[in-house]
């Protein structure tokens, strides 16, 4: 089970991972600043495996990579939120940071609550009140992009790129 963050709609990229800390942008340096804008104790409290739900537009704004790579990066096992913006939805995939469009879990999860993911079915449990989500689980490309770290991975694996 994880520790859940929870953050409301339009969280844009640039609360993600704030321009100013683009310029060493090694993994360890973003996750050290992810969320600081929003939630300045993110950093130093999410731990392997924590949860953030977002609303509606999680990740609109900026098209670079930084934003879903600090999130994964510090730690964070997957994103739910009710929709996201639609370059950061590719970018997660792209690294290899697991999202899931949840409009009814986004709008039912607090902060405390412990919460499960089956990536594979889909199924979102808040262990704390019992309730189910139903996501969409992911097709079989992107499952399989993910299991590897991310699509360069995945392609290396499959002999398409070195």
């Amino acid at each position: 089970m994880s520790k859940i963050y929870v953050y409301g709609d339009n969280v844009d990229t640039d609360v993600i991972i704030p321009a100013r800390y683009l310029n060493d942008p090694s993994e360890k340096a973003l996750a050290s600043h992810c969320m600081e804008d929003i939630d300045a104790a993110y950093a130093s409290t999410v731990e392997p495996g924590d949860i953030i739900v977002g609303g509606a537009n999680f990740g609109c704004g900026s098209s670079r990579e930084h934003a879903p790579l600090a999130i994964k990066a510090s730690g964070a096992k997957c994103v739910i939120a009710a929709s996201f913006a639609r370059i950061f939805y590719r970018n997660a995939i792209n690294i290899g940071l697991p999202i899931m469009e949840c409009p009814e879990a986004s709008a039912n999860i607090k902060a405390g609550d412990q919460v499960s993911v089956d990536f594979a079915t889909g199924v979102i449990t808040d262990e704390t009140t019992g309730q189910q989500f139903q996501a969409a689980p992911f097709p079989e490309f992107i499952d399989r992009i993910i299991q590897y770290g991310g699509l360069m991975e995945s392609l290396k694996a499959r002999g398409l790129a070195k």
